[in-house]
């Protein structure tokens, strides 16, 4: 009997609720291999590889390639180890039911009146139940749903506690493929046997480059992403000024049109609607930060790391929450979800544009733990390698301008956060010292965007004024 299996929508984190097929990897009667990569698939966060886990044959595309999203959980295309008839496969197809819960059922239900493709004889309807006798380590509840469905359970690889087979782990089975290696995308040259680096080959796919004319300095001949920068050719409009005088002349000056990509096109709907529908408001703080930087030069030395001001930054707004509860919250809906612990997103520049990798329990991390993750996640961003999993949830935000000499802005809350602090760029400026006298200090400019739906001025406040006495005490996070 042949094996056939759905390939569904797969579900990134809490909040993913639907995607874009971008690209499909192989076409209808074409087989691939395990780790292979089927398909791209977009959504408002991240582009994903999803790789294959098994051996098959694409035998029907439900879903092609195009910008409209399905829903988690929708049937995207039919596979089958080769053996099944066409009729079998339609009518696979058109009996296909979403999981019980999914985003994609409701979509279901609202076809249930339109009319079906007619029967196909000889079609064997869903696999019957069946008895299964194993030794495996497998729970109750997943023992009960193999045997309901006709599972093979000697495929299935046990996630629970010494490989025991879980509940999930069946309705994993029963899905289809549904992970992916998270890794960015972008159209490619078609230079396949050329080694060089992803990122190499997204830049040279950017500007036209022809990788084979290129000789790699990386290992082994790899070409590497500064391979392919020195090949970038400079703005070929003319700047020079014009001989002494010389007449003025207007050179043409027209525009260059770029198309959101799909991600920008996301990113600027989520933006839109946060603002339009977050009754921000906003707080700001100056704090002297002589004391945290003289104490991050002898801290660097003593541990042996290269935390930057940014860290401490991070570190500080994380015990800040931890005192707060309130102020580290989610909002959803007509529900507040307080946690104890601070999961601080850290807003960085991307090839894909500004991205918010996570930096988890920041709150439990001493300051060298925060400086080797921020390292880690910001390397990641810049090669466009973040994962979903990288990026998914946050209880708060940490948005750093300083660095370009900005004083101070007003940064845009991140859903369903309901905070988020801006950090402006260090300056001397003459303050007032406790006995009335004058002297320079180094000041840092905060400004911290606020939800009121779910935080009130006063909680506010109080979470700057712990904030600002742990920068201005830096001795106290590492109490």
């Amino acid at each position: 009997m042949s094996k056939i299996r759905a390939f569904t929508m797969p579900k990134w984190g809490i909040e993913m609720t639907e995607g874009t097929i971008a690209e499909w990897k192989f076409g209808e009667g074409e087989s691939f291999s395990k780790g292979d990569l089927i398909c791209l698939i977009e959504t408002d966060k991240i582009t994903n590889e999803v790789e294959a886990e098994y051996d098959a044959t694409v035998r029907k595309i439900v879903v092609p390639s195009s910008d409209q999203p399905e829903p988690v959980g929708a049937l995207l295309a039919v596979f089958d180890d080769g053996s099944a008839s066409d009729e079998e496969i339609a009518q696979f197809a058109n009996d296909f039911v979403p999981a019980q819960g999914g985003v994609a059922e409701g979509k279901q239900k609202k076809k249930e009146g339109e009319p079906k493709e007619a029967a196909i004889e000889g079609h064997e309807d869903k696999p019957k139940a069946i008895t299964i006798d194993t030794n495996r380590p497998i729970s109750p509840e997943a023992l009960k749903l193999a045997e309901a469905e006709g599972v093979d359970i000697s495929d299935i690889e046990g996630s629970g506690r010494g490989g025991r087979i879980t509940f999930q782990d069946v309705q994993q089975a029963l899905r289809g493929p549904s992970t992916a290696s998270p890794k960015g995308t972008a159209v490619l040259p078609e230079e396949t046997d050329v080694f060089a680096s992803p990122l190499a080959r997204r830049i040279a796919a950017i500007h036209g480059i022809e990788l084979g004319s290129i000789k790699g300095t990386g290992a082994r001949g790899r070409i590497s992403k500064k391979d392919v920068l020195a090949k970038v050719p400079e703005d070929s409009g003319s700047s020079a000024p014009a001989a002494f005088g010389a007449p003025f002349q207007a050179v043409p000056n027209e525009a260059k049109v770029i198309p959101f990509d799909k991600i920008r096109k996301v990113v600027a709907k989520r933006l839109t609607a946060a603002k339009q529908n977050i009754p921000h408001f906003y707080l700001r703080v100056s704090v002297k930060a002589d004391k945290m930087l003289e104490l991050r030069k002898t801290a660097n030395l003593v541990l042996g790391t290269k935390a930057s001001v940014n860290d401490y930054v991070v570190m500080a707004a994380a015990k800040a929450l931890a005192a707060h509860p309130d102020v580290n919250v989610q909002l959803h809906g007509e529900e507040i979800h307080s946690f104890p612990h601070a999961d601080i997103a850290v807003a960085v520049a991307s090839p894909k544009g500004l991205v918010t990798p996570i930096v988890r329990q920041a709150d439990r991390m001493r300051i060298d733990q925060i400086a080797a993750k921020t390292k880690e996640l910001i390397g990641k961003a810049g090669e466009g390698k973040l994962g979903f999993e990288e990026m998914d949830g946050g209880t708060f935000t940490v948005s750093n301008l300083g660095m370009f000499g900005i004083e101070n802005f007003d940064a845009i809350i991140n859903p369903p956060q309901g905070a988020i602090l801006a950090v402006g760029g260090a300056e001397r400026r003459a303050v007032e010292t406790d006995d009335g006298g004058i002297e320079f200090a180094t000041m840092i400019s905060f400004t911290l965007s606020v939800d009121h739906r779910a935080i009130d001025g006063a909680l506010g406040a109080q979470f700057l004024k712990t904030f600002k006495g742990l920068l201005e005490n830096p001795e106290e996070l590492f109490a």
